[in-house]
């Protein structure tokens, strides 16, 4: 077999003095030379490289903030898009017309609850537009702050007025995460 040539790497002047400024407090074997380079260019001050922040526990972490109609929350464009034009299929429907809001509020829990354990993705939330006496209704009010409540915020990505075709202001179009495995 051939014997293999040894060829010394130089450094770039950034990376020697990186290695410089992480073995500063080494010191030589017993009986070992420190080792030297001629051909080492002049040391460059190393500033340490910064360390991202690390991220408080789950249990710590601020809450997501909130979703209000028409907003997104880490949703590329596109899909943004396609939501608040009506553009996505409606994976499921619920109808809160004539419900108190006691029964209304449990209708969207157990609705959301189960749309998201079955992997739907854009859900529609029919509201009604409850116009009486120039008042906006009792649930168009009160659904965009439900889906802000634990543990629906955490289900959300998107929450847009629907199109007029799906029942308009009196309609959200809700955008589910996916439902991931494991």
């Amino acid at each position: 077999m051939a014997e293999r040539k040894s060829r010394a790497r130089r450094l770039a002047a950034d990376d020697l003095g990186l290695w410089r400024h992480a073995t500063r407090d080494v010191a030589p074997l017993r009986g070992a030379a420190a080792p030297t380079d001629d051909h080492e260019p002049a040391e460059t001050p190393v500033t340490p490289a910064r360390t991202p922040p690390v991220p408080p526990p789950p249990s710590r972490r601020a809450p997501p903030r909130d979703l209000q109609p028409g907003t997104v929350a880490d949703l590329d464009r596109a899909t943004a898009e396609r939501l608040r034009r009506g553009a996505l299929t409606i994976d499921a429907r619920l109808d809160l017309h004539g419900l108190t809001q006691a029964e209304a509020h449990t209708a969207l829990e157990r609705f959301l609850t189960a749309s998201a354990a079955r992997g739907r993705r854009c859900v529609l939330v029919i509201t009604g537009k409850g116009l009486r006496d120039g008042q906006r209704g009792v649930l168009r009010e009160a659904v965009p702050r439900w889906l802000n409540e634990a543990p629906n915020r955490a289900r959300l990505l998107a929450v847009m007025p629907a199109q007029p075709k799906h029942g308009g202001a009196g309609a959200l179009y809700v955008l589910l995460k996916r439902k991931r495995d494991g």
